[in-house]
């Protein structure tokens, strides 16, 4: 379902263990409550499957929807 209203890009920091991935996503201004931009469903669903698949390390997948970057441990 498509909530009317502004729509701007957002970059999300999606985090697992192992990985960081930096995600372009849209975000809706709803026209009912302007005072902070939210998320539709489709985005959601987005961001879960991000962090499942960092979590399992499907670097292929991950570098298709954006950038990845590995976690390093401190010393």
């Amino acid at each position: 379902m498509r909530i009317p209203g502004q729509r701007v890009k957002r970059t999300r920091l999606i985090q697992s263990e192992k990985y960081v991935v930096a995600v372009e996503v849209e975000m809706v201004i709803p026209v009912d409550d302007p005072s902070e931009p939210c998320y539709e469903s489709e985005t959601v669903q987005l961001l879960r499957e991000v962090k499942e698949r960092a979590e399992r390390g499907d670097i292929a997948w991950l570098t298709q929807k954006g950038k990845v970057y590995a976690a390093v441990e401190a010393a």
